[in-house]
């Protein structure tokens, strides 16, 4: 009985947390806070505004905090909570419509546009990559950007009278085919954990990222592979803190010590510096999954690839074959004499090229992808073979052959090796 009494008296003293209202939040400075008020008591915004109004420069500090304060203040109701909504998920919501629109008004506003967009795609993703930043803006492209074309081909095309029901179902099962694929390509890519340190709390970055990925565990360590790939690894490209320890004897398969995630890498596995955790076979990390791709989730990457070139080709075939009869697609394509003569066969014709340029774009990923599966190396490798001047590239780059290269590197070395021994021993 004396035993039990600390358990209620330590149950007594344990304050009760009031529910929260569907409107509250509890703010990153731990106090509670209502989304009515998002605006108010920010010293930095007001600062900000005035700055501008007054056109004098704001400092980048000052703004990174507004950005901070609006990020943790946008949020919508929710049941027990107000949850947090990710403002980079935002931008495409918003401009994607609006400038698909406005490029389909005339011919030369669509090539402006048109041109625009992989521009401004390109540079946030250089701005996010460089400071190796997590971002749910491709995602949110990529998803968006599938509803929408799907939205207007039901919208713009179907009514025409050219596709049947058979190709829209086809087309309709071609789009859940490949969300399917892409929550698969989602999920654990091979995300190394050091048993020993289950109890340990994680870094930001790790427990972001388990807690998005369902927190699924990976089953001990696989064995080394012996692929004849690239396996040298330099420190210049770990990160800091790392340090590099051998495994057996010079010819056996080399294995990594990460001090981030302190535990021992095995051969092809990396450290993702955005993830914040080491991934078994790492091949890159993908932004249009915002997820590592790896050993666990490779094959699904490469299958919603696939399915997406496929739905898409096909999409982009029955949308120019209902505007421009009579006419090869890939005539259509540059010519469709009168469409723009009506607003909605322009539309159309707009996610036409916009289809066509994420396609392209996409085709490239996959074709990559295609050839380093062939040679047997991850475009981890290809990047580290291309810094560390141990591969060569084929067929306009295309191909980077690493395999023959190291192999013709270590021959020649060891034949070095050999006979400078003979001369060793007369020497001595």
């Amino acid at each position: 009985m004396g035993s039990m009494k600390p358990v209620k008296t330590n149950k007594a003293e344990e304050p009760e947390l009031e529910p929260l209202c569907c409107c509250e939040y509890i703010d990153r400075n731990g106090e509670k806070n209502h989304v009515a008020a998002c605006l108010c008591d920010c010293q930095d915004l007001d600062e900000g505004c005035d700055r501008w109004i007054t056109c004098k420069s704001v400092q980048p500090e000052t703004c990174e905090r507004i950005m901070d304060t609006i990020s943790d203040r946008l949020r919508i109701p929710w049941l027990r909570g107000a949850k947090k909504v990710n403002i980079s998920i935002i931008p495409p919501l918003v401009l994607l419509p609006v400038f698909l629109r406005v490029a389909s008004w005339h011919f030369l506003l669509g090539g402006v546009v048109l041109t625009s967009l992989p521009v401004l795609a390109l540079w946030y993703y250089y701005l996010t990559h460089r400071r190796k930043e997590q971002t749910l803006f491709f995602l949110s492209l990529g998803l968006f950007s599938l509803g929408y074309m799907y939205y207007v081909f039901l919208q713009e095309v179907v009514p025409k009278g050219r596709v049947g029901p058979t190709q829209l179902g086809l087309l309709t099962c071609g789009l859940f085919l490949i969300l399917l694929a892409l929550y698969r390509a989602k999920k654990n890519p091979g995300y190394l954990r050091n048993p020993a340190s289950n109890d340990r709390p994680l870094s930001s970055g790790q427990t972001e990222c388990l807690t998005r990925k369902g927190q699924e565990k990976t089953k001990g360590f696989p064995g080394a592979e012996s692929s004849g790939s690239l396996n040298n690894r330099t420190p210049k490209d770990e990160p800091k803190g790392s340090s590099r320890v051998l495994v057996g004897s010079p010819t056996k398969v080399k294995e990594d010590w990460c001090a981030k995630c302190q535990l021992v890498r095995p051969a092809r596995a990396w450290h993702c510096r955005i993830c914040g955790i080491c991934v078994r076979r790492m091949d890159h990390h993908c932004v249009w999954i915002n997820s590592c791709v790896g050993e666990s989730n490779h094959q699904a990457f490469i299958l919603a690839l696939s399915i997406f070139l496929l739905t898409s080709a096909y999409g982009i075939t029955l949308t120019l074959d209902t505007i421009c009869r009579d006419r090869s697609v890939f005539t259509a394509l540059f010519y469709c004499p009168g469409v723009y003569a009506d607003y909605s066969s322009a539309l159309s014709f707009t996610c036409v090229w916009y289809s066509v340029i994420i396609t392209a774009g996409m085709a490239y990923i996959f074709l990559i992808q295609l050839i380093n599966i062939s040679y047997n190396v991850t475009e981890r490798e290809v990047q580290q073979a291309l810094r560390q001047k141990t591969g060569r590239r084929l067929l306009c780059g295309l191909i980077v052959d690493t395999d023959s290269f190291i192999q013709k590197t270590r021959e020649s070395a060891l034949l070095s090796h050999y006979k400078k021994k003979p001369k060793q021993k007369a020497m001595a």
